[in-house]
């Protein structure tokens, strides 16, 4: 069986790679070993003495790491939201760079066993770390239509999450309980009446769940303040993310480091006399060429940012 290697195509490989400013003696965090796409690209710029850690939530992920034979990586079965923790137990304090590829892998939308894809017929699951948590059909039989509604809504930003939310709790008052994710997807479709062109009417839904359950935006609010703690002066932050909620979770992070000229004006304290910012932006966000979109078109709407430590305490 592959395990997945050959097909997953690293996204902003090269650029998020580059953007680390990699010292060959340095150590290196991949947040989110996935298939080892970006990790084996920050092996093959470290020499004998660098080191690259990396972590993953997902059982599958863990493994594929496991076969990497190369006594300058290891890897921790962690969520990243336990990064100084996970590190700190291996006496790691600090590093010269972290990456953060955020969101699903195509390994994971692409097994129908994992239940992330209506592509395939699988058990709805959508979690990422499989030996844990509520998977998708056990908050679907339990939740109110209120809280459905609500997860719809804000997580996958979908116009008809009250229709939707209706359709699944009266289908499961009615005695049909979802188990698949082609059961979802065609409950969904025939609440939303107006579809947009070259979406799937189940899209939205899929992805609102997915990130409930694995509570992803707030793993990634507790994570990079987390990073900033880890880095050295001088040391990279890179993060690409997939979708707007979680830009603007890396947007707003970014800036609220760097930033002192938005205090209100009454503020007790001047600009001047706070501690100097801890991270300065890196450029501007950086998106995948026409040429990678057109040979992985799930490249289209990630986004990369930089930032990078400063001398600030």
């Amino acid at each position: 069986m592959s395990d997945g290697r050959l097909a997953h195509q690293p996204v902003l490989l090269h650029e998020a790679v580059t953007a680390l400013n990699i010292k060959p003696n340095g150590l290196y965090v991949d947040g989110t070993f996935g298939r080892g796409g970006h990790s084996r690209a920050i092996l093959e710029r470290l020499n004998k003495t660098g080191r690259l850690v990396a972590l993953d939530r997902d059982l599958s992920a863990v493994q594929v790491a496991q076969t990497l034979d190369d006594a300058r990586f290891s890897i921790i079965h962690s969520p990243f939201s336990r990064i100084q923790t996970a590190l700190a137990e291996r006496n790691i304090s600090q590093a010269d760079g972290v990456l953060l590829d955020i969101g699903v892998s195509s390994p994971q939308i692409d097994e129908a066993q994992r239940g992330f894809s209506f592509r395939g017929d699988g058990p709805l699951d959508m979690r990422m770390d499989q030996s844990r948590g509520q998977t998708a059909a056990e908050f679907l039989a339990t939740t109110t239509e209120q809280q459905l509604q609500e997860v719809i809504k804000n997580y996958g930003e979908e116009r008809f999450a009250k229709q939707i939310a209706r359709a699944l709790v009266k289908a499961r008052t009615d005695g049909e309980l979802l188990h698949t994710t082609r059961q979802l997807a065609a409950l969904v479709a025939s609440a939303v009446h107006k579809v947009e062109p070259g979406q799937d009417p189940a899209t939205r839904t899929f992805q609102a769940l997915r990130i409930f359950l694995n509570q992803e935006l707030e793993e990634l609010s507790l994570t990079l303040p987390q990073c900033a703690n880890l880095l050295k002066h001088g040391g990279r932050l890179a993060v690409i993310s997939f979708h707007s909620l979680e830009d603007r979770i890396v947007k707003h992070f970014i800036r609220s480091e760097q930033d002192r000229d938005d205090l209100p004006s009454n503020f007790p304290v001047r600009a001047a006399d706070l501690p100097p910012p801890r991270l300065m932006a890196i450029g501007k966000p950086i998106k995948p060429s026409a040429q990678e979109i057109k040979t992985n078109p799930r490249s289209r709407s990630a986004v990369l940012r930089v930032a990078e430590r400063t001398s600030a305490p």
